[in-house]
């Protein structure tokens, strides 16, 4: 199964910086990953594109959000179960490291499509 998770910190104003203890502990935890995790890298908001009755809609590019988008990864495991415990350690990183954080990480299942339907 693949999943991206998505990281998103809410306070953006409060938590400016992730601190280098974070970064390193992150690293660590990624090599622990290891195949497991197949890419991961940093996000910025640039814009957001919605239809409406019929209306296409832009906003963007942003100078400032009330959140901010931080980074992504993306893994292969067995089960549901494992995403969430990788990203519970994730977040858990965050609690230890950067206390003022406040943040959510979306996972996501990732499913590919050939013409015949999903594969």
């Amino acid at each position: 199964m693949k999943f991206i998770t998505m990281v998103k910190t809410l306070n953006p104003d409060v938590a400016v910086y992730p601190p280098p203890q974070l970064m390193e502990a992150i690293t660590k935890l990624g090599m622990e990953a290891g195949l497991s995790m197949m890419e991961t890298g940093g996000m910025a908001l640039a814009a957001t594109i919605t239809t409406q009755k019929g209306q296409m809609i832009t906003d963007g590019p942003y100078a400032e959000a009330k959140e901010m988008v931080g980074g992504y990864a993306i893994y292969e495991l067995d089960t549901y179960e494992e995403i969430v415990r990788w990203t519970q350690r994730f977040v858990e990183l965050h609690h230890t490291h950067w206390p003022e954080w406040d943040g959510e990480v979306t996972i996501l299942q990732l499913q590919q499509f050939n013409m015949a339907g999903p594969v």
